[in-house]
């Protein structure tokens, strides 16, 4: 277990998805052990998500919190399943030539990103669910959190395969890393300085995504944060209204963006 927690923690500072790391055309990491981690990290924000409905009805929807801690991973996994077919086919069309395999690899390195920034969040999630009885603004909370934390995530994965374009061209033509090369070109007697190595989610000094890859990455950022939040809408309650009722799922009507519109406006008014 403290194994695939140093895995996850080299590919949030980067070690994970420097250059020299991805000269073999994937990110090296075990599959199992970090879907285990993610999968906890999950339960963990579902957690600390249902403790309003807890602490809002008086103590009777213990049976909300449960749900909640179990459909936080859920979310993710589903959201996963879906969109993944679409972005091994976007990738395909920019004349990437990664394997099915390795985008796999990077969409769950990506989540952990995602999972790991909303967990770090979840305790002041808590902690407002302890301070405050609108339920509106913990709606609009959440949706927060989880923007700040796809959003981070969604950076990572563009970055990263960004990074995985520039191994495979290096490892073709057989080039030096660009770190290396960075200190061959300094011929001072001084020692050369070290080279400033980027984080997970910093673009690489003089390499920069070319025009379409940008515009089909960006379409499919577009495809995958609204499938996040209509999936999240599907599997709905998370937090629970105090004044109804448990169920585990409610009726398919209306969309995510006309309900968050709508406790705006209870909100603000």
């Amino acid at each position: 277990m403290l194994h695939w927690f140093k895995q996850l923690d080299r590919i949030l500072r980067g070690e994970a998805t420097r250059l020299s790391a991805l000269r073999t055309g994937t990110i090296d990491l075990s599959v199992p052990g970090l879907v285990a981690v993610l999968i906890l990290l999950g339960l963990l924000y579902g957690l600390c998500m249902g403790v309003f409905s807890v602490i809002a009805s008086g103590g009777r929807h213990y049976a909300q919190l449960f749900a909640t801690t179990f459909k936080v991973p859920t979310l993710f996994f589903l959201t996963l399943l879906v969109t993944f077919p679409s972005l091994y086919v976007f990738n395909a069309l920019v004349g990437s030539r990664l394997t099915i395999k390795s985008v796999l690899r990077l969409l769950i390195a990506a989540m952990a990103v995602m999972l790991t920034v909303l967990a770090s969040l979840g305790t002041i999630v808590a902690f407002f669910s302890l301070s405050t009885s609108s339920y509106s603004f913990m709606i609009i909370l959440n949706v927060i959190v989880f923007a700040i934390s796809g959003a981070l995530g969604l950076t990572f994965l563009l970055q990263t395969l960004h990074r995985l374009s520039i191994a495979q061209e290096e490892s073709e033509t057989s080039l030096p890393p660009v770190e290396y090369q960075r200190r061959e070109t300094d011929t001072s007697t001084t020692p050369p300085p070290l080279p400033h190595e980027p984080s997970a989610i910093e673009p690489i000094e003089g390499r920069v995504l070319g025009r379409q890859e940008r515009v089909v990455f960006r379409i499919w950022i577009i495809v995958f944060g609204l499938v996040g939040a209509q999936m999240g809408w599907v599997l709905r309650p998370f937090i629970g209204a105090p004044n109804q009722p448990f169920s585990l799922f409610r009726p398919r009507h209306s969309n995510f963006f006309e309900s968050v519109l709508s406790h705006l406006r209870h909100l603000f008014s």
